[in-house]
């Protein structure tokens, strides 16, 4: 009966311990009841990995991350140990990328099968090739130093170009910038001024202005009502008499170019246009003998008697 008693206690003992080791591990996210095959992963490193982290394949989960190590032959990497189900089949020569699963952080290890050699089959045990996915903050720290460099660049050629800057403008440029822009406000002002003289103008005569517009309108509308007034048959009379008086016109400039005529001899006869200028000159000559000896022409005497000399 002790002996019995002895038997239940170890019994008992054996099954805490057992449900002990199995709580354990399920807290871990192990389950020891789970077949599942374990393969290893070497990385240069796992910034973010930790255990329990999913696997997945396709963007579907189909295990998790066993345990983390350094591998004991090269400390320079690191050995991934992850239980993948035994429902999933993938080729031995996949590769297992490890990436970040948010910009918040967190990784996580794809699983991307290598369909061209996907006659070997991974087994329980293998190792498989690990490759490390380039994330957001590592690019940015891979773009910074880029964009630092060209920043820097940038300033070096902004300040060349502020000395050279300050080099041309010496004191007479900058009193010459300075004049011209206090020229430019006068004109401004001045513009300004005469705008408001002009608008000034325009307010005091708008009344004037009205009564100008106003007279142009009845003029206009007076012009309207004449040309209205006058039927098309008034007009083609006027264009007749018009037409006549040009006619007239051209047979008078005719007969005048004509040599023929009495009026056409008197302009186009040079010989008496000749005459007429010798007569005018004889003319001229007597007048001036006139002028000086009118004694040759005019005698007369105080007492009425003509002077026989």
């Amino acid at each position: 009966m002790r002996f019995t008693k002895e038997i239940k206690i170890g019994f008992l003992a054996i099954i805490g311990i057992m449900m002990s080791v199995f709580s354990y591990n399920y807290l871990k996210g192990i389950n020891l009841f789970d077949k599942s095959r374990k393969f290893t992963i070497s990385y240069e490193k796992v910034d973010g990995l930790s255990i329990s982290n999913p696997v997945t394949m396709n963007g579907f989960k189909i295990g998790k991350v066993k345990k983390i190590n350094f591998n004991p032959d090269n400390t320079r990497e690191l050995l991934v140990d992850i239980l993948i189900d035994n429902d999933v089949v993938f080729p031995k020569t996949s590769v297992a990328e490890l990436y970040e699963t948010g910009l918040i952080g967190g990784k996580a290890i794809a699983i991307i099968p290598d369909y061209e050699n996907d006659s070997t089959v991974a087994f329980d045990g293998d190792q498989l090739k690990g490759i490390i996915k380039p994330g957001l903050t590592e690019l940015v720290n891979q773009i910074l130093p880029q964009v630092q460099l060209q920043i820097e660049a940038v300033m070096k050629n902004a300040e060349i170009v502020f000395k050279n800057i300050n080099t041309l403008f010496d004191e007479d440029t900058k009193q010459e910038l300075r004049s011209s822009i206090e020229d430019f406000s006068n004109l401004t002002k001045s513009l300004s001024e005469t705008s408001n003289e002009i608008s000034s103008l325009i307010t005091n005569n708008s009344d004037n202005i009205s009564f100008a517009i106003s007279d142009f309108k009845k003029a206009s509308n007076n012009i309207k009502s004449i040309s209205e007034s006058i039927s098309s048959k008034e007009v083609s009379e006027i264009s007749s008499n018009l037409n006549t008086l040009v006619n007239n016109l051209n047979s008078i400039s005719k007969s005048l170019k004509d040599s023929e005529g009495t009026v056409g001899q008197l302009i186009n006869d040079k010989s008496i246009y000749n005459n007429l200028e010798n007569a005018t000159e004889k003319l001229n000559i007597l007048i001036e003998d006139i002028r000086l000896n009118p004694d040759r022409y005019i005698n007369f005497s105080v007492f009425g008697r003509k002077n026989n000399q």
